[in-house]
């Protein structure tokens, strides 16, 4: 019988219960390009119930991490293909609002690719993610290796977490979100160094070679 999920989790027991693996990939899926859907939500809940042995945790972790990938790639074509005429008229449907989208898109232009793997765990980031990389004109290549290792890391962090914490998900999930803004402040941090150290180096550079 499948337990009793906690808090938030609860709505998606009857989903989790009726569907399975297929509610796990569908959620993940559509929220990765755009469309509001409980994506990080259900990946815990599938978590918690393969912790009680309703689901196989290799299957939920490979099932996430590959509609995870393809969601975002749908999002890619996205914006590539429609660019930011598209996102203007149909992105207030899916609560992606232009203004919204530039703060994002000026955010992700700044740290380039490393903002791919981040993006995943950040809400609003992460349902935006592969259509400001279509839209900026990044690499597909690129994005594919940088998203692929941002999902691999978001569904095992919160796959492994839930699996173990069971009923006390809810707070443990709590405690998490409470210290996510200092981990961000942390890896906005090591950002800039990265970027000081850069443009310091360049003006050696050029100094050693008298520019």
């Amino acid at each position: 019988m499948a337990p009793p999920l906690p808090g938030p989790l609860a709505h998606l027991a009857p989903l989790l219960s009726h569907y399975g693996y297929w509610a796990v990939g569908g959620v993940v899926f559509v929220e990765d390009f755009g469309i509001p859907a409980p994506g990080e939500t259900i990946l815990i809940a599938a978590g918690v119930y393969a912790g009680a042995g309703e689901l196989n945790v290799i299957v939920v972790g490979a099932i996430a991490f590959a509609a995870a990938v393809a969601g975002d790639n749908i999002g890619y074509l996205i914006g590539h293909y429609g660019g930011r005429a598209f996102v203007h008229r149909w992105g207030k449907y899916v609560f992606l609002t232009p203004e919204r989208f530039e703060k994002a898109e000026r955010f992700f232009a700044r740290h380039g690719g490393k903002i791919v793997t981040v993006a995943r765990f950040i809400e609003g980031l992460r349902q935006a993610n592969g259509i400001i990389a279509g839209t900026s004109g990044m690499p597909w290549r690129r994005f594919v290796a940088f998203n692929a290792l941002g999902a691999a890391l978001w569904v095992g962090l919160w796959l492994t977490i839930a699996y173990f914490a069971g009923s006390h998900i809810n707070t443990v999930y709590e405690e998490i979100v409470k210290y996510e803004r200092y981990v961000l402040i942390a890896l906005g941090l090591v950002v800039v160094g990265f970027v000081v150290r850069h443009v310091l180096r360049r003006r050696k550079q050029r100094a050693d070679t008298g520019e």
